[in-house]
């Protein structure tokens, strides 16, 4: 509505149009300000509301009368809300409200859902503390029985395996533990055996070792990439049981972990990946074909979790959509695989079955959908 085509009657607040509708004839408007605040309203035409001056300023002022009694309304009911307030709860609550704006700072300059996140981020931190607790206990009972643990992360690219193994090592002594991220092989790796390079890097006495992808490369990876034979791949596959059957009747503590993403949530996590400066160093060539090959990397999943899940040496399939719930159940997992001394039993050890999932019911989810 422009202003500029209306003109001020002798009454305050009252306009009307400089030019007549042809059939409504011309326009009254009220416009008024009132705490501090704009208000306009059309009330009538002349011809389509027979309309006087009059009349229109009588509805300009009904128009007034409602837009001060709603205002009062609110003061009358923001006041008994205050009086029914104890004092002393009303001073703690002014506190609170102020604690918290010296806490959050400018935060109405920040996105509110990056500040939720963030938020967030800081209460489940809190909660992992309980159980990076526990891993360290866990570590030191490997030390003092002079025992040997692998825990092997696995996963589709974006899965969240790299960001569950910094909040398990968080705390730990690092001198008890490695990570263990194995690029390509050389030549003279690719005519060894292909367990040996792997088995330099085997943990001794009290001594944990991560693997961010093991050999189990050769159970997905490489056979889609073409980086071994078809014959190379199923000696794997039937040698591998065999061969972690043996280090765990060796005393070696073997954990699997499957991180299972979803392809859309991989997705999300891609583009995110490449949108985001801080992290477009993770997105790689691997990455850009990884959801072109949804299905082939859904087949050979398949194929080595039904071929290579053993009593011995299980698959433990984590949900990890939700990352922070992914992580908290992979320490479970490792938390629960030995019986150290000092477990806090107030803690909450039991699976969750919507975030651990086995093989399988992993399997015949597979059967009905690729979509993890």
């Amino acid at each position: 509505m422009n202003l500029s085509d209306f003109e001020k009657t002798n009454y305050s607040g009252l306009y009307i149009s400089k030019a007549a509708h042809p059939a409504f004839g011309k326009k009254y408007i009220a416009r008024f300000q009132y705490d501090k605040k704009r208000y306009v309203k059309v009330l009538g035409y002349t011809k389509k509301d027979n309309l006087t001056k009059k009349a229109a300023l009588n509805l300009m002022q009904k128009f007034k009368d409602s837009i001060i009694n709603q205002k009062e309304e609110k003061q009358i009911a923001k006041a008994k809300v205050i009086q029914k307030i104890d004092p002393e709860k009303y001073q703690e609550l002014l506190e609170e409200n102020k604690a918290l704006k010296a806490i959050l700072g400018n935060f109405k300059d920040i996105d509110p859902q990056i500040l939720g996140d963030g938020i967030q981020k800081i209460y489940d931190l809190e909660e992992l503390k309980q159980y990076q607790i526990e891993l360290i206990k866990l570590q030191n009972y490997l030390e003092a029985e002079n025992k040997r643990m692998i825990i092997i992360f696995e996963g589709r690219d974006a899965s969240g395996k790299g960001g569950a193994i910094r909040r398990i090592t968080r705390y730990m002594n690092n001198k008890h533990y490695r990570v263990v991220a194995l690029g390509k092989p050389t030549d003279s790796q690719k005519n060894q055996w292909f367990f040996q390079r792997y088995i330099q890097h085997f943990p001794t006495g009290g001594e944990m070792v991560l693997f961010d992808r093991s050999w189990y490369n050769r159970a997905m990876v490489e056979p889609i990439f073409g980086f071994c034979t078809k014959e190379e791949y199923e000696i794997f596959m039937e040698d591998v049981v065999n061969f972690e059957q043996d280090l765990v009747r060796q005393g070696m503590i073997l954990i699997k972990l499957y991180f299972s993403v979803s392809k859309a949530e991989q997705k999300r996590r891609f583009d995110r990946r490449i949108n985001d400066p801080l992290r477009q160093w993770k997105f790689s060539e691997v990455d850009m074909q990884a959801q072109d090959l949804w299905v082939e990397f859904s087949e050979k999943k398949y194929e080595m979790l039904r071929r290579t899940s053993s009593r011995a040496a299980p698959w433990h399939v984590i949900r990890s959509d939700n990352k922070h719930l992914a992580r908290l159940e992979a320490m479970k997992i490792i938390l629960n695989s030995v019986d150290y001394d000092g477990r806090n039993y107030t803690l909450d050890f039991e699976h969750d079955e919507k975030v651990n999932i086995s093989v399988q019911k992993e399997l015949m989810q597979m059967r009905k959908s690729a979509n993890y």
